[in-house]
């Protein structure tokens, strides 16, 4: 198909595995960078982290909370 010519599939691209090693924010910023991300994109994606973080007094690490601490702290 010409659009996969034009804009290859995502799926085609091979994923991409942060290492394991660095803390959570080096990991989301490799993982932008890997995938071209925007700086002010990144930059964003990081802070709005940071505020999830805050917001529960930094007592947990994100991927200890589920879908209801996501949805608290969105409302």
């Amino acid at each position: 198909m010409i659009s996969d010519i034009i804009m290859p599939n995502m799926e085609s691209k091979k994923k991409f595995v942060p290492d394991r090693k660095l803390k959570l924010l080096d990991q989301v910023r490799e993982t932008m960078r890997y995938y071209h991300y925007a700086l002010s994109t990144e930059k964003t994606y990081c802070q709005w982290i940071l505020r999830y973080i805050y917001f529960y007094d930094k007592k947990r690490h994100p991927r200890d909370m589920g879908p209801r601490v996501v949805e608290r702290f969105l409302s």
